[in-house]
């Protein structure tokens, strides 16, 4: 897939750093899923607590990506350990609602298991993400505290733009003087 690099491509990956970063605060240490600690995290939850699985459809023998739960730019989930599940490709792909926003995890999960027509699948499914998410102890976020994330992470992603937005007049300004 192509990439066409734009401001709002900078002002998304720093939003996603910062999630990062506050999620390795809470977890006390990096969590790196290509390598160390985090990475056999990674392996573990994958492997062991959903047992090779997406944690969706429960189909197994296919290439497992991380999937966030609670997503960085749509829901500012933190990259953390119990914010991740092993995702098959399919089901990788969040719905929109009417009102364009994404469904979270638990009307996707809803979403994926009557499409398959197994909702008698649900409610297990539903437990096993949920007990992952306290037993990797995803922290709660009270209201205030989602909202400085909410916050802190918009007025970061429009510095960004508005700074490379500068800096590009800034440039073409330099340009004309040196031509």
């Amino acid at each position: 897939m192509a990439i066409y690099n734009t401001p709002a491509v900078a002002a998304n990956i720093a939003v996603r750093v910062f999630l990062t970063k506050v999620g390795e605060s809470y977890l006390c240490r990096s969590f790196n899923t290509g390598s160390g600690k985090g990475k056999a995290d990674w392996e573990r939850i994958r492997d062991v607590v959903f047992e090779g699985k997406c944690a969706y459809c429960g189909e197994s023998g296919q290439s497992l990506q991380i999937e966030h739960l609670l997503m960085f730019r749509k829901e500012y989930g933190l990259h953390h350990p119990g914010n991740i599940v092993p995702c098959c490709k399919s089901c990788n792909k969040r719905e929109r609602k009417e009102d364009k926003s994404y469904t979270n995890w638990l009307e996707h999960l809803k979403t994926v298991c009557n499409r398959r027509d197994e909702e008698h699948y649900f409610i297990d499914r539903k437990q096993k993400i949920e007990k992952s998410m306290s037993d990797e102890g995803y922290p709660n976020l009270d209201e205030k505290k989602q909202h400085a994330i909410r916050v802190i992470a918009n007025s970061l992603y429009e510095n960004i733009k508005s700074e490379l937005t500068k800096s590009l007049k800034l440039y073409k300004q330099l340009d004309k003087a040196f031509v």
